[in-house]
C-alpha cells in the first residue's frame, strides 16, 4: 500500500475515532415531584450514562421533597409549622440556610415575597366562582398571621421558631428552583456537561445541546398562553417567570392576579408577567415573584441592586420593558 493511502487512512481512522468517542445523546424524562411538573434532560456519552444521572436528578428532587415540602405532614417544615408559637424546631444546615435566604429576600422586598405566605386566608377565588371582591376586612384578616419578622433563627442550635400561633412557613416554588440549582451542581460534579432541569419553569441549564448549539428556552405569551412570546438562547443560566395570565379575575374592568401581595393581601395588577435570568433559579424564581408585587418602578428598583440578573416584564396592557442589564442579542417579542 502507498504511503499516501495509508496515511489518508489512518488520518480518516482517527477522525472517525474521535468523533465516536465525543457522540453525545441526550434522554429527557418527565415526572411529579413537589406538587408539580419537572422536566429533566441530561446530555451524556451514552444512554445509560444519561438514565442513570436522570434517576440521580429525580432521587435527590424526592430527598429535598421530603425535608422542606409544607404539605407533607413528615418535612421538616412542617415540624416548624406545626410547632408555631409553641417551641423552636431543629432542622438540618440545609434547611436552615434556605430559610435563612428566604428571610434575606422577604427583608429587601420589604414584604414583597414573604416566606410566611404560608398562614394567608385563601379568600381570593380564581376557579370562575367568586361574583364579588371580598370585603376590606377580610382581607385585612387573611394576612393577619403573615409576617417574616416574626421568624426566629438560632444559627448555633439551627433551630427556626414561628413566635405566633397559627403561623407558617413555605418555600414553594423557591424550593423548586432550589432543587434544580442543588441537581445542575450535582451533575456538573459528576462531569455531566450539558443538561436542563425545569421544575414547572424554574429552569437551570448549563452546556450546550449534542450539536453545539444553545438550549433554547421558549417564554409564554401572556395573552395567548399557547403561543410563544420569543425563544432565547441560554447557557449555563437560569431562567423563571412568574405570571398571572392563567388565574385572575375581573371586576370593574381591572384584573387581578392570583399572586398576591402578602403584606396587603390584595392580589397584583399592573404586570401579567416577569421573566428573570440570571446564575441561580432559586434567587431568580424569588426575583420574578417580588417583582410582580413590586411592580414596575419598584422592580426595576430592586433589580438594580443584582445586576447579576435581568428581567422582561409585560404590562397588563401589552407593553415590553427590559431591565437595563438585559442582553439578549436580536430579542424580538411576538404578540
Amino acid at each position: 500500500m502507498k504511503p499516501k493511502l495509508l496515511y489518508r487512512i489512518l488520518l480518516l481512522l482517527a477522525i472517525l475515532c474521535f468523533f465516536s468517542g465525543n457522540a453525545q445523546v441526550l434522554r429527557k424524562r418527565t415526572t411529579l415531584l413537589m406538587g408539580g411538573r419537572f422536566d429533566i434532560t441530561i446530555v451524556a456519552n451514552d444512554s445509560l450514562t444519561a438514565e442513570q444521572n436522570i434517576d440521580l436528578v429525580i432521587a435527590e428532587i424526592s430527598r429535598i421533597e421530603n425535608l422542606i415540602s409544607d404539605w407533607k405532614a413528615t418535612s421538616q417544615v412542617s415540624e416548624v409549622n406545626q410547632n408555631a408559637g409553641i417551641k423552636p424546631i431543629k432542622v438540618d444546615r440545609e434547611v436552615f440556610e434556605l430559610a435563612q435566604r428566604a428571610i434575606k429576600l422577604s427583608k429587601i422586598t420589604n414584604g414583597g415575597f414573604d416566606v410566611s405566605f404560608a398562614a394567608m386566608d385563601r379568600i381570593w377565588k380564581f376557579d370562575g366562582s367568586m361574583t364579588e371582591m371580598p370585603s376590606a376586612e377580610a382581607i385585612k384578616k387573611s394576612v393577619e398571621k403573615v409576617g417574616y419578622k416574626n421568624i426566629i433563627l438560632d444559627s448555633v442550635q439551627s433551630t427556626i421558631f414561628l413566635k405566633l400561633k397559627g403561623m407558617k412557613i413555605g418555600f414553594g416554588a423557591l424550593g423548586e428552583g432550589y432543587a434544580t440549582d442543588k441537581c445542575r451542581a450535582m451533575m456538573l460534579a459528576k462531569g455531566i456537561k450539558a443538561g436542563i432541569i425545569n421544575g414547572s419553569g424554574d429552569m437551570s441549564t448549563w452546556g450546550k445541546q449534542p450539536n453545539g448549539m444553545p438550549w433554547k428556552i421558549g417564554i409564554t405569551n401572556p395573552f395567548n398562553p399557547e403561543k410563544l412570546l420569543a425563544v432565547v438562547p441560554l447557557e449555563e443560566q437560569a431562567v423563571t417567570t412568574s405570571g398571572s395570565y392563567e388565574k385572575f379575575v375581573v371586576f370593574n374592568g381591572k384584573r387581578y392576579s392570583h399572586i398576591i401581595n402578602p403584606a396587603t393581601g390584595y392580589p397584583v395588577t399592573g404586570l401579567c408577567s416577569v421573566t428573570v435570568f440570571g446564575p441561580n433559579a432559586e434567587t431568580a424564581n424569588g426575583l420574578s415573584t417580588s417583582l410582580m408585587v413590586l411592580g414596575q418602578k419598584e422592580g426595576l428598583i430592586l433589580l438594580e441592586k443584582h445586576p447579576e440578573y435581568s428581567c422582561l416584564m409585560i404590562t397588563d396592557k401589552g407593553k415590553v420593558i427590559k431591565s437595563k442589564n438585559f442582553n439578549i442579542k436580536h430579542f424580538k417579542a411576538k404578540f
